[in-house]
């Protein structure tokens, strides 16, 4: 999908910005700073940024709104908000750079006069030298730890990463890594499950070439891209819809089955957007009460639909993934759907 999601940003982006000339950035310290003193300096310039479904942690490089972060903590919905040291919640209104392979992407708010950050030279950070990292880790806000440059490690494509046994957990992702005089060297970016102190940076120099040559799109569509992607390349379900005979509905009158296409169809019609909108157990849920609510207005007589929905109600909850708890829940609905279109066209 990441190269997919390239090729996309690239075909639809606007026009290059001009550059404008770089920032003042904070004073570089002419000797080594304490990881308090480094965070005393830093922590004014750090983000949270929240989607629907992600948590990170991103960092001011330009006074104009610019914020660095990783590409997978943009990626989780159609809206992204940074809050700001001082408690402001801003929207992201653009993405001016994203790069897949490196899992970097560069975003802008709505604001001026923003305390930066300055990049240092990651192709200078030797294996034991010290780094600080802060981040939010699980929501934590502004914490800060440190430790060492573990490794330099090569991996695909030439692509080099930091190895750094600074403590990285889950909503620190985006957030800086800095060297000893408090410049920014990498972006945190992974850390390896069930691997104690194992957690790696992507270096800074991957995110200078963005900075130089941006090229903006709006949130929305840069949202929106996404979904469609990720809907295009989603794994298609393996379908499994029941095709009842025709005495299936004996006992179910006209207004019953007419109520039972009414309901269901409303049902579909709800669910299927939460579905393609990536919330899955949203969309189940829709169909589990629609389910329950048909059940509860068919006539005692009309049993075929009341035992199929019954039992896919209890077949879905048995389930453990809502993906296919919705599915299941589908697959009964059109069946019925089928055998209800199928007695009225005097087909079989």
């Amino acid at each position: 999908m990441v190269a997919m999601v390239a090729s996309v940003l690239l075909g639809c982006a606007s026009h290059p910005v001009p550059v404008a000339p770089p920032p003042e950035h904070p004073p570089v310290a002419s000797r080594s700073l304490t990881p308090a003193d480094i965070a005393a300096r830093s922590l004014p310039s750090v983000v949270t940024m929240r989607t629907a479904r992600t948590l990170g942690t991103g960092f001011i490089v330009r006074a104009d709104g610019w914020i660095a972060t990783n590409l997978h903590v943009v990626v989780g919905g159609p809206r992204v908000l940074v809050t700001l040291r001082d408690g402001r919640e801003l929207p992201v209104i653009e993405v001016l750079a994203a790069s897949p392979d490196h899992d970097l992407a560069l975003v802008r708010v709505e604001a001026h006069g923003l305390p930066v950050l300055a990049l240092g030279d990651s192709d200078a950070m030797r294996a034991g030298d010290p780094i600080v990292a802060i981040g939010n880790p699980m929501g934590l806000e502004d914490t800060v730890s440190n430790g060492l440059v573990s490794a330099r490690r090569k991996v695909e494509k030439g692509l080099e990463v930091l190895q750094v046994s600074a403590p990285i957990a889950p909503g620190s992702s985006g957030g800086p890594l800095f060297n000893d005089r408090g410049e920014v060297i990498g972006v945190a970016t992974a850390v390896v499950e069930g691997g104690q102190n194992l957690a790696f940076g992507m270096p800074v120099r991957y995110l200078v070439p963005m900075m130089e040559k941006p090229a903006p799109i709006a949130f929305a569509e840069f949202a929106a891209l996404i979904a469609n992607l990720r809907q295009a390349n989603a794994p298609k379900p393996r379908r499994s819809v029941p095709r009842y005979p025709l005495p299936f509905l004996d006992g179910c009158s006209q207004e019953a089955q007419k109520l039972s296409v009414k309901m269901i169809g409303a049902a579909i019609e709800a669910g299927a957007p939460l579905y393609n909108g990536g919330k899955p157990d949203a969309c189940y849920h829709v169909y589990d009460g629609a389910a329950s609510d048909l059940v509860r207005k068919l006539p005692a007589t009309c049993r075929g639909p009341a035992k199929a929905l019954g039992d896919a109600q209890r077949h879905a909850a048995s389930l453990t993934e809502p993906v296919a708890q919705a599915w299941a829940m589908r697959d009964a609905f059109d069946g019925v759907l089928d055998v209800i279109t199928r007695k009225q066209d005097g087909t079989d």
